[in-house]
């Protein structure tokens, strides 16, 4: 049975259908404003949907006495089903509505950086400014992720944008180097579990191919929620929060992984930057190969829920990748 198969795994979701009178004008903004704070995305005109759990329940209860108090209409109710839609298509509204949220708040994240990198003396004379700074960017991602009801990708994107950023001014202070160096660590883990988080897409799918054909041959692989998970003695986390191997700085965590636990390869850095372009969107690299593998990838993960099943097709193409760019480099 696969994980979208188990009946304990269906989430129940709560809605809300509002009717808004024409005026005042102010009172439509206002609700639209509060929908968008609260995460809801809109499954058709004046209906809205949250994940059903104590919170958003008395979230929506706070708003429908708003929309009352305003002069409107309001109602909640659960469901099973959402206007015909299924389960996974409801959360693809979540994940796209975060993942663009995400989006900027990363290519905002870049400017920060951007404003002053490559000069150290310009670090160093902005730290105050980029500290403050910073600390809105934390506060703004700590607010998207506590909406992020099901894990959308671009989360680890801005938390090793702002954790690159964070250590370089931290060297400015020092008055250090400013580039941001991964550690090349010198023995490979052998035989463990890695873990990362449900819904695996390219750089956990890219990363997981990685883990298995050129670091640990014997890694078993683990699916877990993405929040709240404690991990066990003796794994090892990747591609999810507070992870062992995850962004760091503007590398997504494929090029993290092969920066300290591989040797040298040129075409595992070619497979590196089409993982990156797709994973973080900033075009860094120009890959044309990208279009394609995203493609691909997009196929997979329409094709089955099954996280091992991903990896599995995954690694056959990635197989044949590597074996493209080893023939093309010699």
């Amino acid at each position: 049975m696969t994980r979208s198969e188990d009946p304990g795994d269906r989430p129940t979701w709560l809605l809300l259908a509002h009717q808004l009178p024409p005026k005042p004008a102010y009172l439509r903004v206002k609700v639209w404003r509060r929908l968008q704070d609260l995460g809801a995305v809109a499954i058709k005109a004046s209906l809205y949907a949250l994940p059903s759990n104590p919170d958003t329940r008395e979230d929506f209860q706070w708003l429908l006495r708003e929309i009352r108090e305003g002069g409107g209409d309001a109602t909640i109710f659960e469901a099973r089903l959402v206007d015909g839609l299924t389960d996974q298509q409801v959360r693809a509204l979540f994940d796209r509505a975060r993942d663009a949220d995400y989006a900027a708040l990363a290519a905002e994240a870049r400017s920060v950086a951007e404003a002053v990198a490559p000069d150290p003396e310009l670090w160093r004379a902005r730290v105050p400014e980029m500290r403050a700074q910073l600390a809105r960017l934390r506060r703004r991602l700590a607010e998207i992720v506590g909406i992020d009801f099901f894990g959308a990708n671009g989360r680890e994107t801005v938390e090793g944008l702002l954790s690159g950023t964070e250590r370089r001014l931290a060297d400015a202070e020092e008055r250090q180097d400013t580039e941001v160096r991964m550690p090349v660590e010198q023995e490979k883990p052998r035989g463990r579990t890695w873990v990362t988080r449900r819904g695996v897409h390219v750089d956990r799918i890219a990363s997981a191919w990685l883990i298995r054909r050129f670091i640990d041959p014997d890694a078993r692989f683990k699916f877990v929620p993405d929040k709240g998970y404690a991990p066990e003695p003796g794994e090892i986390r990747f591609d999810m929060f507070e992870a062992e191997y995850t962004h760091e700085g503007d590398h997504c965590t494929f090029e993290v992984l092969l920066a300290r636990l591989c040797e040298p390869d040129r075409a595992l850095q070619a497979i590196g930057e089409i993982v990156h372009d797709i994973d973080l969107k900033d075009g860094k690299f120009g890959r044309e190969e990208a279009a394609g593998i995203r493609t691909l990838v997009a196929g997979i993960a329409a094709a089955t829920e099954d996280d091992a099943r991903r990896l599995e097709r995954g690694a056959s193409a990635l197989d044949d990748l590597y074996e493209y760019f080893r023939r093309k480099r010699d």
